[in-house]
């Protein structure tokens, strides 16, 4: 085994006090989340205020069946970003260079598999999901376009995970930073300047996206830390991507899944024509305010938990996971007010129409109170993860998120037809799965193969 080498902008979790090192690492992770979100956003800015609430609920329409395929890769890069955190923690340099290549060899082809099946299935996906034929046209071109950048979002999301996992969370920040400046300069030029509509704004996301993962290749490449980059050296090592597999498989799957079934609520959601749909697409952009702090405390629990488990430190790694959740309470309580009380401001950013605005406003009232409720289930669960054991949460979310909701949508929406009948089902599901969460992290044998031996 040979130390690993520490650089300039890595951070060792296994050390100094908790709460400072969970919050300085967590809020260049909510910087980067926030910059990732606002591609979309930015596009939905130009469109709702360009092109019309029926371009606006093309962008909305599409963007469930982009995070679909998406998720599972992302799912990934979470198996890549533990196994590399608990290499880190126990300062393997041998480990990390085959999960690194590893990694990167795999955005390659799981990119290109993706942005193939993407291009090629767009107006399908968009039929099942129930889309409206007065927008069906202009989705299918938006779509088709942004798929062309998968391959880019992918190896921006693997190659960030590495980064993170070395406690790096500033160059991805920075580095998204450069692409969501980029994706703004375009959205500008090619909507407003040259005219090309819902293309244009798909166009400048492929472009602004490809910037970002560039910038993360040339930093791995250029880095003389233990986790740098060698083209010659990308290969998927079998044993180190059945380790990736085992951890990012599941959470892949679950951000599949978990995206299907907001198709299923899309389908209900679409039933209510087109001010409903652009509703719902402004109302999970309102939401990005709450729900990603929430994101980024457990994407640091997650690098927290695995390098204090790769290094044996189990004590530090629960004290660690008690402290981020009291952090990610408290700011989703005080977020969550603030919406509330600004929310007609905020649905105003993105949509204009006044019936838009008062769907929106409906939904909120429903589920913003409780979001706390997904800071616990959210950081239990990627505690959890942090030590290899990500089947256990994976099941508990699939079984409230999923099934639970999709039954409760069809129940709920059947004697009441409301909007607020499906905003419901988020909130309740959020408590069944934080209670379910709870009792395995308390009472599961989730740790027994990192207990310390005697």
């Amino acid at each position: 085994m040979k130390t690993y080498k520490k650089t300039e902008g890595t951070r060792d979790l296994t050390e100094g006090v908790i709460w400072k090192q969970l919050l300085l690492f967590t809020l260049p992770l909510l910087g980067s989340s926030l910059i990732q979100q606002l591609y979309n956003t930015v596009d939905l800015l130009f469109v709702g205020n360009f092109l019309g609430k029926e371009a606006f609920a093309a962008v909305g329409a599409s963007s469930l069946i982009i995070t679909c395929l998406v998720g599972f890769f992302t799912g990934l890069s979470a198996g890549t970003a533990v196994i590399s955190a608990q290499t880190f923690g126990r300062k393997s340099k041998a480990e990390l260079q085959r999960a690194v290549h590893t990694a990167i060899g795999l955005s390659f082809l799981g990119g290109a598999v993706l942005m193939a099946i993407g291009y090629s299935g767009a107006p399908l996906f968009l039929r099942w999901m129930n889309t409206p034929a007065e927008i069906l046209g202009i989705s299918v071109s938006y779509l088709r376009i942004y798929f062309l950048s998968l391959l880019s979002v992918v190896t921006y999301n693997m190659g960030s995970g590495i980064l993170r996992a070395v406690g790096d969370s500033k160059s991805p920040l920075l580095y998204q930073l450069i692409g969501g400046i980029t994706n703004i300069v375009l959205n500008a030029l090619f909507l407003i300047v040259l005219g090309y509509g819902v293309e244009g704004v798909a166009w400048a996301t492929l472009f602004s996206q490809t910037v970002a993962a560039g910038c993360v290749l040339i930093h791995l490449s250029m880095t003389n830390g233990d986790h740098h980059l060698s083209w010659s050296k990308i290969r998927i090592d079998k044993e180190t991507i059945f380790r990736i597999l085992h951890v990012g498989v599941p959470v892949g799957l679950q951000s599949l899944v978990i995206t299907l079934s907001n198709i299923f609520v899309q389908y209900f959601i679409n039933g209510f024509g087109v001010e409903a749909i652009a509703a719902f697409a402004a109302y999970f952009k309102v939401e990005l305010v709450i729900y990603l702090p929430i994101v980024a405390f457990g994407q640091a629990i997650t690098t927290f938990s695995a390098q204090n488990i790769g290094a044996g430190e189990i004590e530090r790694m629960k004290k660690g996971t008690r402290d981020c959740l009291l952090m990610g309470i408290t700011l989703a309580i005080i977020t969550s007010a603030l919406m509330l009380i600004f929310g007609r401001e905020a649905f105003w950013l993105f949509n204009r129409d006044s019936l838009v605005i008062d769907y929106g406003i409906r939904i909120i009232q429903t589920t913003f109170p409780f979001y706390f409720l997904y800071v616990i289930l959210e950081v239990l669960g990627d505690s959890i993860r942090g030590s290899s054991k990500s089947i256990p949460p994976m099941i508990i979310v699939l079984l409230n998120i999923c099934v639970l909701r999709t039954i409760l949508l069809f129940t709920i929406t059947t004697y009441y037809a409301d909007l607020r009948g499906v905003a419901i089902t988020y909130p309740v599901t959020w408590a069944t799965t934080a209670v379910c969460m709870s009792v395995y992290f308390l009472k599961g044998k989730w740790l027994v193969q990192h207990a310390p031996k005697c």
